[in-house]
């Protein structure tokens, strides 16, 4: 269960706090990929792995540098900073007061504990979802790299600019008109990222099917598009509802939260993708498939 392998990592964190880890040292002692970790962690605990560890270094060197006679310059590299300037900057960033004013009584300092992880059921929310199989699919699609850490981090903007830049450079409109007018829903597909990988691959796409018109693949695939193809998988599927890309973050919050939890299902490492219905039902913002087996 996703629950217990983050509880498993924040210990991981907490046992190796003063040493030279990240979030990727993280999900290598659960043997999850660092994709699938990074967002795991992120929408469960909300916030980045590292960013829990930052959090966490400075306040304990608060602690400790109002309780022991340690320097400042210690304080800074045992927590892991290349030099006093940073952890000063740092620490006075998240206690909004100095490291030197810290060692001085009554200095106020903030406490951030580490994280017990608890699933409490609270109402009767509905979460309507469906569980849809499929073979091998196929897609034409722009594609371009992203850092793991810009998941859930509430000032990347990575993936939206993404959709601006191809829609205001019109390079969707020629994949749209592939398809036969009233098939020409759009996918964001997101890859699944094996091993120590840094980046994940997002593409905006159309399916390849017998709707499609082949005949022009050739074309935009010399102009640098690319072909996106997907293993067989069976998907949980989650109506988004809303008016922009908040739903979608929400939805999948939801999904580690509540839906793995309670149904059993874990995410497989898999493409999973949203889907942007070109006459979609009103209120619908995209429907979410997660690929996912019984765990």
């Amino acid at each position: 269960m996703s629950i217990q392998l983050i509880q498993q990592a924040i210990r991981y964190m907490e046992e190796h706090i003063c040493e030279d880890i990240s979030y990727a040292d993280a999900a290598k002692s659960v043997h999850m990929s660092n994709y699938n970790f990074h967002r795991t962690f992120s929408f469960i605990v909300g916030m980045t792995a590292n960013e829990y560890i930052r959090k966490r270094r400075l306040s304990l060197a608060a602690m400790e540098l109002q309780t022991t006679d340690i320097s400042v310059i210690d304080a800074a590299y045992k927590y892991g900073y290349e030099s006093p300037e940073s952890f000063s900057k740092a620490f006075s960033r998240f206690h909004g007061s100095t490291p030197r004013q810290a060692k001085q009584k009554g200095t106020k300092i903030c406490l951030f504990n580490p994280l017990v992880i608890k699933i409490i059921s609270e109402g009767g929310n509905v979460m309507d979802y469906r569980i849809e199989h499929r073979e091998s699919q196929k897609f034409i699609a722009l594609v371009r790299p992203f850092s793991n850490e810009s998941i859930n981090d509430d000032g990347d903007h990575s993936i939206p600019d993404f959709w601006t830049e191809c829609n205001e450079k019109n390079l969707i409109e020629p994949m749209k008109l592939l398809r036969a007018e009233g098939k020409r829903d759009l996918y964001g597909l997101c890859s699944p990222v094996k091993g120590g990988e840094t980046h994940f691959h997002y593409g905006i796409g159309v399916m390849v099917d017998e709707d499609t018109d082949t005949g022009k693949l050739d074309e935009l695939l010399s102009n640098g598009y690319s072909m996106w193809e997907t293993e067989p998988a069976d998907y949980a599927v989650f109506k988004c509802l809303g008016s922009d890309g908040d739903c979608l973050g929400e939805m999948w919050s939801r999904f580690f939260k509540e839906f793995v939890p309670q149904t059993g299902y874990v995410q497989t490492d898999d493409t999973d993708y949203e889907v942007y219905f070109e006459k979609g039902e009103s209120g619908l913002f995209c429907e979410l498939w997660v690929p996912v087996k019984q765990g």
